[in-house]
């Protein structure tokens, strides 16, 4: 895939704020550009994301001891420093840019940024009052106008310490902007692989550890009678990509398959499923467990069900004739009703604990202008719209350009991407969203006080 920094080798710096969070999806959008990636670490930045999430991403040891060193005995911060066309700093604590101005090269990002060449962009990210105090005022503008580095301000709203103000994070998209420019009219600094930090072999993510995930994939038959149906398209690579990704993270996989044209993972449950009815009995055995409580912490609909079926299918082959007049009825909205039943909207049902995530996939034709209209109406977490008349987007081919939707924030558009790519980026959202649903629901602690005595 070529985009704007093909062929480039970008490291990120990640330090020691609530945002750090944000910078495995920056790497992300470096990566759709075309950039290779090396990410460097704080120690206190460790606190919020674990290293093992930016190796499995960019394929690369993470540097976070200036003492450490590569396989071949270089030593790895250095190598980073020489190789990398340029290095961003997202986010950027008030710790670490007052360490930056003054040199003090005690972690691997400093370290790095001391000692190479290449342009160097930051963005800080820190509580209000701080990034406001003359000290930061101070340091931003040395490494601006000493040092020649790119600052991108953060931004102003809702900050971690429950205030508003100047301090959030820069939107990404600017950031890989600025990566952009800085770089624009070089040549890429170091293109021999042998120069760069190695790449190792490709780890995949825990965090769906133990986590059950039900996914469907695959089309639909409607019978008309016993040897002729109405079906689709679709091949099921896609569903069968979240299942073979979701499975490699950890998760515990039911597979609901229709007829499907690839292999289906031999690790997952396989419920075949090949009507819409079929499908909709086997949803609903999978929604509640044994003892009343949600039987999924996730359900992805990728497959493509039937929208109609025949009224009045019949038992015997129907004879060949001059004509065939069908009656179809709609088939019923199986993620809308599964969506209803979770949230206890139905009657007097109450919404499953803990509550699933939810999503859905909307294949269109030309245009994406009803997909925030199934957002709301089924009730759903995420939504992921395709035009399947565009190149490369449609079924059966190997990759996909999807949109994805949620009530929470605006449509993300994404690049053509392999499904399994596009299956590893979705389940990055739902393993967020699991997280967020967890920590929300975690109990308070309760502090103890013991007597001490004498």
């Amino acid at each position: 895939m070529s985009g704007r920094l093909t062929g480039r080798l970008i490291a990120l710096g990640v330090t020691g704020s609530i945002a750090a969070y944000k910078a495995v999806e920056l790497l992300r959008l470096l990566q759709d550009e075309g950039a290779e990636t090396v990410v460097l670490m704080t120690p206190s930045a460790t606190s919020f994301v674990g290293p093992l999430t930016f190796e499995a991403l960019s394929r690369r040891t993470v540097e976070r001891d200036v003492l450490a060193l590569l396989p071949d005995g270089r030593i790895g911060h250095i190598v980073v420093a020489d190789s990398a066309d340029a290095i961003v700093v997202a986010p950027a604590t008030a710790h670490w840019l007052a360490a930056m101005a003054n040199g003090l090269a005690g972690d691997a990002v400093t370290a790095a940024c001391l000692a190479t060449s290449a342009p160097v962009v930051v963005a800080p990210a820190m509580d209000g009052e701080m990034y406001a105090h003359p000290a930061t005022r101070a340091n931003v503008a040395r490494l601006r106008e000493a040092f020649g580095y790119t600052v991108i301000d953060p931004e102003s709203g809702p900050l971690a310490s429950g205030q508003v103000g100047i301090g959030r994070l820069a939107a990404l998209p600017a950031i890989v902007d600025a990566v952009v420019a800085v770089l624009a009219g070089r040549p890429v600094r170091s293109p021999e692989p042998a120069t760069r930090p190695p790449l190792v072999p490709r780890t995949a993510l825990p965090d769906l550890d133990g986590r059950r995930l039900v996914v469907t994939a695959g089309g639909t038959a409607e019978p008309i009678d016993p040897v002729r149906f109405i079906g689709n398209r679709s091949t099921g690579r896609m569903g069968v990509a979240i299942a073979e990704a979701a499975l490699d993270r950890g998760a515990r996989v039911t597979l609901i398959a229709g007829l499907v044209s690839v292999p289906l993972p031999e690790r997952a449950r396989v419920i075949r499923a090949e009507s819409t009815a079929a499908m909709r009995s086997a949803l609903l055995e999978t929604l509640v467990g044994p003892d009343g409580r949600s039987g999924f912490d996730a359900l992805v609909m990728a497959a493509a069900v039937a929208d109609f079926r025949p009224a009045h299918p019949v038992g015997t082959k129907i004879a060949r004739g001059s004509a065939l007049t069908l009656e179809l009825e709609p088939t019923p909205d199986l993620l809308a009703e599964i969506g209803r039943l979770a949230r206890g909207l139905d009657g007097a049902g109450r919404p499953l604990e803990p509550a699933p995530v939810l999503v859905g996939f909307a294949a269109e034709t030309g245009s994406l202008d009803r997909v925030p209209g199934k957002l709301r109406a089924k009730g759903l977490d995420l939504l992921v719209a395709n035009d399947v008349t565009e190149p490369g987007s449609g079924f059966g081919t190997e990759t996909n350009r999807v949109t994805v939707y949620a009530p929470d924030a605006p449509p993300e558009p994404w690049p053509l991407l392999t499904k399994r790519e596009v299956a590893d980026r979705l389940l990055d959202r739902i393993a967020r969203r699991l997280d967020e649903r967890d920590t929300a629901h975690r109990p308070p602690l309760t502090v103890v006080a013991q007597e001490t005595r004498p």
